[in-house]
């Protein structure tokens, strides 16, 4: 798929974040459109995965350790066809299947979770599960600079480059920001590169919202042998919203009305022009 392509598709995975939220009055807005254009590689380029069978059993795994940047996923994975975009629209929602938290149950998740420094684990759970059983899949666990204060993400990392898991790849989505402000002032985990060092990992900086670069990550990251790879994406927390790029504010809330109307005219601008991008 052409980096236009994948970028039409980002778009349209930020509109489903947004609407999303909106039509919940609560959610994370700003670290599910940082991770947007991650989601859209991962899902429409980079994972073993079929939407007509999400439990096929070679698929390749993701696990979201930062859980409640669900939008995000919910919308690329509704994107790439796993349920109806429409159901976007049903985010929190009573009696709904799309909730705060990801759940198992959900077509295409493959873990349930939401509490912070737990996703990173199971991952390695499932990255040692496939050793174990001589499997070729690979499994793929998505963290957030703020999450990765907690201790249980260095036990697991500890793990993973012990038993030397060449099939796991942690992405660590630096955006600078947790809900309490820059992470540099809240307890700085940098810097983040030279510990997932110091646990065997091969790791990769690179621009989140560059394909060239992820794909070119990616790439590095599947023919990595012998240790587990991290890539640490740098990225801009409420990437594509004007009022909500680089702002703590928009960490855990929803726009109302008129907000959700900027919201999205900055994203339909931005259609617009990768449209006219790719008449050109």
């Amino acid at each position: 798929m052409n980096n236009l392509e994948l970028q039409k598709h980002a778009n349209d995975v930020r509109k489903g974040i947004v609407t999303a939220v909106h039509s919940a009055k609560a959610g994370h807005p700003g670290g599910s459109l940082s991770a947007a254009d991650v989601y859209t590689y991962l899902y429409f380029e980079e994972m073993n995965i079929d939407p007509a069978n999400p439990d096929k059993e070679d698929r390749d795994r993701f696990v979201l350790s930062k859980g409640h940047t669900a939008p995000g996923l919910y919308s690329t994975l509704a994107n790439r066809g796993f349920f109806p975009v429409e159901d976007l629209k049903t985010l929190r929602k009573l009696g709904s299947y799309l909730q705060g938290h990801p759940c198992i149950h959900i077509p295409g998740v493959d873990m349930s979770s939401g509490s912070l420094g737990q996703g990173i684990s199971a991952a390695a759970g499932m990255a040692m599960g496939g050793k174990l059983d001589n499997r070729d899949f690979r499994v793929y666990a998505l963290l957030g600079d703020g999450e990765i204060e907690e201790g249980q993400v260095w036990e697991a990392a500890m793990f993973a480059g012990f038993r030397k898991l060449d099939n796991l790849c942690v992405i660590v989505d630096n955006n600078n920001l947790q809900i309490d402000g820059p992470i540099d002032q809240v307890c700085s985990p940098y810097p983040i590169d030279k510990k997932f060092e110091a646990f065997n990992f091969h790791v990769i900086n690179c621009d989140a919202h560059n394909f060239d670069e992820l794909r070119a990550a990616f790439q590095e990251a599947r023919q990595t042998k012998g240790m587990p790879t991290c890539i640490v994406v740098h990225s801009l927390k409420g990437k594509g919203v004007s009022f909500m790029e680089n702002s703590v504010d928009w960490h855990g809330k929803a726009p109302n009305d008129e907000e959700y109307a900027v919201a999205m005219a900055d994203l339909e601008k931005i259609g617009a022009e990768l449209e006219k991008a790719g008449e050109a």
